[in-house]
């Protein structure tokens, strides 16, 4: 497994670019392959269809993603920055990857309900984060204790993901990490005053 799981990277971040550059329908085996450097049968040696290179892409690039926010939010001790820095690290893996940006904010959405299930249940461990930020943000007092933990959670993953996803649709004209902040900003204090800041948090 170990010999193998170099070349099985190869053929991912090969078909990050492909399936980018040619949408999923026309990202055919044979050019994913071509853009790995490997014979077209290598790459059934590690994936039983296009759809599993496809769920495996997601599956390998959200665990890469997960553990680096992990690792990440750990060195901040408030929920407030805790959810800046989530929100700065996603924006920040997605302008480094443009390719990795148009599959995971077009081409996985153009996929059939088999396939969205199996990537709703991937991106559950991102969720847990999320999750995790909210309910210590409201066991420390920082965020109301009225908070709907899943509806706070679907508020603030449904904001970033739309807005990489109008950033990508814009072909990545303007900073995404320049947004970072004024939707932290948003997602915490909303639409009230500055000076209102204490009380909306309470």
């Amino acid at each position: 497994m170990n010999e193998k799981r170099p070349k099985y990277m190869q053929i991912i971040d090969a078909a990050v670019i492909v399936i980018a550059e040619n949408g999923y329908h026309q990202a055919q085996v044979s050019k994913i392959a071509k853009q790995a450097g490997v014979a077209d049968g290598t790459i059934y040696l590690y994936f039983k269809s296009k759809e599993d290179i496809l769920i495996s892409v997601f599956r390998e690039k959200m665990g890469q993603f997960i553990e680096r926010m992990e690792k990440e939010i750990q060195s901040e001790h408030t929920a407030e920055k805790k959810l800046s820095r989530l929100i700065k690290q996603h924006f920040s893996l997605l302008s480094e990857n443009q390719h990795l940006a148009i599959v995971t904010q077009l081409e996985l959405r153009q996929s059939n309900l088999a396939l969205r299930q199996k990537i709703n249940e991937i991106l559950k461990g991102y969720l847990f984060i999320l999750d995790d930020i909210i309910q210590a943000g409201k066991e420390s007092g920082e965020f109301k204790q009225s908070l709907d933990v899943r509806l706070a959670r679907q508020m603030i993953f449904g904001t970033i993901d739309e807005t990489v996803t109008t950033w990508v649709m814009n072909d990545q004209k303007y900073s995404l990490d320049g947004l970072a902040e004024d939707i932290h900003q948003l997602l915490i204090y909303g639409f009230h005053a500055a000076n209102n800041q204490e009380e909306i948090l309470q």
